[in-house]
């Protein structure tokens, strides 16, 4: 059924039962009593506080993620992607267990943060923030992100072979666009040349609206909701990959050359994406608590996206005509199914073939795949 099939999902984002109501309702048309939801949570077997995970179950998933860029979760973050891997743990043991298992990870995370100034969006596609991202870059993977400014729910966050190229980042913004069937009534970036495709297409979607900006530039530092985000994702994230290809680089595995860019793309930039999807998939979920003398709303992104009636406001989004979006996509460059060069990816694939090499299934096979494809291409071009 597809009701079941829903509640299951919202449960499993670790919603609490009154935002999962707000979610069938406003996103579903399925209005039920909070009586019903626990009769019908009860019926599919879905308890937050009975039927818990076994504890070994557990401790193998946090020893797994510690081994890879979960190292970098705090316990409330873990807390939330064993509840979306289906382990049902309450948030108290996640805490202590992780200060068994990585105690030097806790003692790290647990250093003090400042706060950002107050910042306030009228309501959801009100604006949306876009900005790229160049920690990976001098390795061949570059990463562009957009955020709501109102929910902080993420809009799209890719790692591609580039994030320079507008008429790629333009793809980014009209999927977005295609998918809510609208665009927003406004979009802040920093000045680069890489925005000026996206900016074209927001002002031809904007034409016919009176009196209306439609885009803006700013500062990269002053772009505070995309650049907090990219804050997280170093954290949770991205600084397990910038460890391991610094560990490549001062190895002497890696000189910055086409062969070893294409080839860390080739091994690499599908596992960074899947990493980041999850930390997406975690950071819309998570619960954005209340500052002290802040007006800035708070709760979950996904819900003050797709609810804000809940929070005293409505959504921004305009109406585009799908003729307007056909338009725009025949200036687009879209993620294409190579990571990397695509001659490139095949004569990896034959070598693969070849030499008996396997899909690497974690981020230290992905390592060793990339130094046997790049030893025995070396040993191709010098013999």
């Amino acid at each position: 059924m597809d009701r079941d099939r829903l509640i299951r999902q919202y449960f499993s984002m670790g919603l609490p039962y009154a935002e999962i109501q707000a979610m069938l309702a406003f996103e579903n048309d399925i209005v039920i009593s909070n009586r019903h939801l626990r009769r019908q949570l009860k019926r599919l077997g879905l308890a937050r506080r009975k039927r818990h995970a076994d504890l070994a179950d557990v401790v193998e998933f946090l020893e797994r993620e510690i081994q890879s860029s979960g190292q970098c979760h705090g316990y409330r973050w873990m807390h939330l992607k064993c509840l979306q891997s289906g382990l049902n743990i309450d948030k108290e043991t996640i805490r202590i267990a992780l200060s068994v298992l990585d105690p030097i990870g806790v003692a790290i995370r647990s250093r003090r943060r400042l706060y950002r100034r107050a910042y306030h969006a009228n309501g959801p596609n009100f604006i949306w923030h876009a900005d790229g991202y160049d920690k990976l870059k001098p390795f061949g993977i570059g990463i562009n992100g957009c955020i709501d400014g109102f929910s902080r729910k993420l809009i799209w966050c890719e790692a591609y072979k580039t994030n320079n190229d507008p008429t790629v980042i333009a793809g980014y913004f009209i999927e977005a666009v295609d998918r809510r069937g609208g665009f927003p009534f406004l979009i802040r970036t920093d000045m680069g040349t890489e925005n000026r495709t996206m900016e074209q297409m927001q002002l031809f979607f904007h034409r016919n609206i009176p009196n209306s900006v439609g885009f803006i530039y700013g500062t990269s530092t002053h772009n505070q909701r995309i650049e907090f985000f990219w804050g997280i994702l170093r954290k949770e994230c991205i600084q397990f990959w910038m460890n391991v290809f610094h560990h490549i680089k001062d190895d002497g595995y890696f000189t910055g050359d086409d062969i070893d860019r294409n080839l860390m793309q080739f091994c690499f930039l599908r596992r960074v994406q899947d990493d980041i999807d999850h930390v997406a998939e975690q950071w819309n979920c998570h619960r954005i608590r209340p500052l002290r003398n802040n007006i800035t709303v708070h709760g979950r992104p996904v819900v003050m996206y797709s609810c804000p009636e809940l929070y005293g406001t409505r959504d921004y989004l305009h109406r585009v005509e799908p003729l307007e979006v056909l338009v725009c996509r025949e200036e687009c460059t879209f993620k294409g199914e190579f990571p990397c060069d695509e001659d490139f990816f095949h004569l990896c694939c034959i070598l693969m073939e070849e030499n008996n090499l396997q899909e690497p299934s974690s981020p230290f096979d992905a390592v060793t795949l990339y130094l046997n494809l790049r030893n025995i291409l070396r040993l191709e071009l010098n013999g």
